[in-house]
């Protein structure tokens, strides 16, 4: 299986490295909280010995409803990234949307994200892909939930058309199992494994209750953020190179997603458990 390094924080993901961390918020809310929880999340990895990489996004395009909070836009949004990264001396995650703005991310980011529902949208991925190999990043796809593990072979292959060196990472994050839920098959891990890159799993998308949120009567996306754990501890051990976790000083007043998302307060003992499970399945 080949690795990705990204050489100016001498982080890298794979076979024989240590579980890599992408942790932060589900949406940028503001500038403090970035800050708040991007520094608690940094010092939680330092003291464990694990590579950490900040996370949150600009926008959220797919929302259920027209009011949802979507975030401070791309220009804003990666004004904070910006600070965040330069703050904390940490690379980042954030993903883009349409055709046009992955040169711009990548312009921050060091790791440029595929929303899920648009990992077979071709142009996207390649200009994607195009991005990160000119910005020396990684291309983190997230799995659709319709998709089975082995058909992101075809990704992987779009983004080699295109790369010499080809910077794909796949994500797990569920597949859809009937009306509003979603169930995560462990098996996946390694078969995305098989195809010859870095597999990360999304553990808190993954208890998502798509469009299932009782407060909001369909409004909103609810969740199950005591599976969290459960769903991270599971891939780590099936195999997963690398965790997506989000946080929040106050999981329930998120503008986004809160239901699915951790307190802060728990990132150390779950990191902690994480960082053993991933020792001893590598042993």
């Amino acid at each position: 299986m080949s690795t990705l390094s990204l050489e100016k924080y001498g982080i890298s993901i794979g076979e024989g490295h240590p579980l890599v961390v992408m942790a932060g918020l589900n949406v940028l809310e503001n500038e403090e909280l970035a800050m708040t929880v991007g520094a608690h999340l940094k010092a939680v990895c330092e003291k464990l010995g694990l590579p950490y990489i900040f996370k949150a996004s600009w926008d959220k395009a797919n929302r259920s409803s027209i009011t949802s909070y979507r975030g401070p836009g791309l220009q804003d949004g990666l004004e904070i990234l910006s600070k965040v990264k330069a703050e904390l001396g940490t690379p980042v995650v954030t993903d883009y949307h349409e055709m046009g703005q992955a040169e711009t991310v990548c312009e921050v980011a060091e790791v440029l994200q595929v929303p899920a529902f648009l990992c077979r949208q071709t142009d996207l991925v390649v200009e994607g892909a195009q991005a990160v190999e000119a910005a020396g990043g990684w291309l983190h796809v997230k799995k659709a939930q319709f998709l089975a593990p082995w058909d992101c072979k075809n990704i992987i292959t779009k983004v080699g058309e295109v790369t010499k060196n080809n910077p794909t990472l796949l994500c797990e994050r569920g597949a859809s199992f009937g009306y509003n839920n979603l169930v995560v098959d462990m098996l996946g891990i390694p078969a995305m494994k098989a195809l010859g890159v870095p597999v990360t799993i999304d553990a808190t998308h993954a208890v998502q209750l798509p469009g299932a949120d009782p407060r909001t009567a369909g409004g909103s996306t609810g969740g199950r953020r005591e599976g969290v754990p459960i769903i991270a501890k599971s891939a780590v051990a099936a195999g997963a190179d690398g965790v997506f976790l989000e946080f929040h000083t106050d999981p329930d007043k998120a503008l986004c997603d809160g239901p699915s998302c951790l307190p802060l307060d728990a990132a150390e003992g779950l990191l902690s458990q994480l960082k053993a499970i991933h020792e001893l399945v590598r042993s």
